[in-house]
């Protein structure tokens, strides 16, 4: 007999029946003696999670925002997988739906690679859409060790998505500043950030928890490279190791399922460096075994032929995978760029490409004035919707303070005060950091007090040497 129906929320996850058999036996007497069986029988009612999951597959098969993107999962798996209580990832969502949108809107979207929450700050406000954040500057100068790296994956794998985090709450602050202050500042703070998965730190598990990272500190798309993660290095660096294709669509697909479980629009994008590797962990693949040489190394390795031809090959595998797809240069080819987006888009005529626009080329060695003035442009024109500058919060921050150190060691103060005239004349194109105390808050803190005792008489701003001589 039927002895409880448990009714639950009316939520996506499954309702519990209990039934309990009721066992009858005689007695001597001719009487009836009941034997209640403790055996019950759970039968999951999956008609919740059925409906969830035929929601979610309409929306993948209708949305604009999934034309052309291939999952080796099912919505099934995502509503299985999702647990019964879902997080909200505002930043992340907000983030990827505006990049999303910004990608389509115009030709592209140029970006340079953060390495603080105050770089980021001036970048939005300087007029940038969007902020890159670097491994190799996380490496270098940003990460959980605390100590200085090259860009082989030997960091804490927390310390990208720490400063993503990092970030995302400096521009949170710039906004609140903003509006408590009122006035004409109509910045949209929150520039979605994209941020660098290196080579996963491990296998498809490992990009699925590190997605998920990026996503809950705010990121609206993460990148991932077909490098072998154990010995990863930058793109401009020698020894690289590529893995099987197949073994990288495994990581692009971890990290959409990772999205997916979030519920967050997330841009994936797949990074290919055949063009310089000529390392392969394994033949398994036929796609990659025609470009082996037959050749082993000391470590196991198959050598391969680089080139185009693999980088295109490695492109078309990906494409179904990804919302962006960018190959990893050694120079500033326009030709070969264009090489790429053509045998791309033959196939695959609405896939979006990116550009590392990197610090690592000598610019002027390779182009002319006009060539680097138009070389944006023209990569836009080819498709390539996201641009960015890998390292230009590392040049910029290391630059700028060599350049104040040596005036200051050769000219004391006077190297001092030219800064900061040119930050008095950078007022009237937007800049505000050099009234220091109002960037970081502090007027935003005073109001925080008068709202906890209108009556305060310790405020900071009131009366500090900023209200008196900087106005």
């Amino acid at each position: 007999m039927l002895s409880s129906f448990h009714t639950g929320s009316a939520g996506r996850y499954p309702i519990a029946w209990h039934f309990v058999p009721l066992l009858r036996t005689h007695d001597g007497c001719g009487g009836i003696t009941r034997q209640l069986t403790e055996t019950v029988t759970v039968m999951a009612d999956t008609t919740n999670a059925t409906a969830a999951a035929a929601d979610l597959a309409e929306r993948w098969s209708t949305d604009p925002r999934w034309a052309g993107i291939e999952r080796t999962h099912t919505a099934e798996d995502v509503v299985r997988l999702s647990g019964s209580v879902r997080e909200e990832h505002t930043l992340a969502r907000r983030g990827a739906e505006r990049l999303w949108r910004r990608l389509h809107e115009q030709d592209y979207i140029h970006a340079l690679g953060a390495l603080t929450g105050g770089q980021a700050v001036q970048q939005v406000r300087a007029g940038l859409q969007a902020i890159y954040l670097s491994g190799w500057q996380v490496a270098a100068d940003a990460n959980q060790a605390g100590h200085t790296y090259p860009d082989q994956s030997l960091y804490p794998v927390n310390s990208v998505p720490q400063v993503v985090r990092r970030i995302n709450n400096a521009l949170l602050r710039a906004d609140q500043i903003a509006t408590a202050e009122g006035g004409a500042d109509t910045t949209d703070w929150l520039a979605p950030i994209v941020a660098d998965a290196e080579a996963g730190f491990g296998g498809p598990l490992n990009a699925f928890e590190l997605t998920k990272a990026m996503i809950a500190a705010g990121a609206a798309g993460i990148h991932y490279e077909d490098q072998l993660a154990s010995e990863k290095k930058c793109g401009h660096l020698g020894g690289k190791v590529l893995v099987p294709t197949s073994q990288h669509i495994r990581t692009l697909n971890a990290a959409r399922l990772a999205a997916d479980i979030a519920d967050t629009p997330t841009l994936i994008i797949a990074r290919t460096d055949a063009l310089a590797a000529n390392l392969l962990t394994s033949d398994v693949d036929e796609r990659d075994a025609q470009f082996c040489t037959g050749e082993r190394t000391a470590e196991g390795f198959y050598r391969v032929r680089n080139g185009m031809a693999p980088v295109i090959a490695r492109g078309l595998a990906y494409a179904p995978y990804a919302d962006l797809i960018w190959v990893e240069t050694g120079t500033p080819d326009l030709a070969q760029a264009r090489e790429f987006a053509e045998a791309i888009h033959a196939q695959y005529p609405d896939q979006m490409l990116a550009y590392n626009c990197s610090p690592s080329f000598n610019w002027k060695a390779a182009l002319d004035d006009d060539q680097i003035a138009k070389f944006q442009r023209e990569l836009g024109a080819m498709g390539y919707r996201f641009q960015f500058i890998t390292l230009a919060g590392f040049h910029s921050l290391n630059h700028g303070m060599f350049d104040l150190a040596r005036g200051y060691a050769e000219h004391g103060m006077t190297a001092y005060v030219d800064l900061q005239e040119r930050e008095f004349a950078a007022q009237e194109h937007g800049f505000t950091a050099v009234k220091h105390q109002r960037e970081v808050g502090t007027g935003y803190f005073d109001l925080v007090s008068t709202a906890v005792n209108p009556a305060s008489s310790t405020t900071a701003l009131s009366g500090s040497t900023e209200e008196e001589q900087f106005h």
